[in-house]
């Protein structure tokens, strides 16, 4: 099944999601490889696809996990999460309508 992660960023976290950047991509990655991944990206403080300084304020990540409890598991352990940048994260069942 597909599961929403939504992710919110504590305030002035743009330089720990900067510097934790790779592991958080690579972890992804790992998803994309294994065919598992639908979309993740995430969302500028602003409204701009480069916010610079302004940085983000979270993350979406939607992705086919083999229940809630699974999908739960890995956000916990996202580098983002560990390095501090989410100040809170919802995991919940998402059903793909379109396209």
């Amino acid at each position: 099944m597909l599961y929403a992660i939504i992710s919110e960023d504590k305030p002035d976290s743009l330089a720990d999601r900067l510097s934790t950047r790779p592991a958080h991509l690579d972890r992804l990655n790992q998803l994309k490889d294994a065919g598992r991944l639908v979309l993740a990206g995430p969302h500028p403080a602003i409204d701009s696809p480069d916010p610079g300084d302004a940085g983000f304020s979270g993350s979406l990540v939607v992705a086919e996990f083999a229940s809630l409890q699974e999908a739960q598991a890995w956000a916990d352990a996202d580098p983002y999460m560990t390095a501090g940048v989410y100040r809170q994260v919802t995991v919940k069942p998402f059903n793909k309508v379109l396209p």
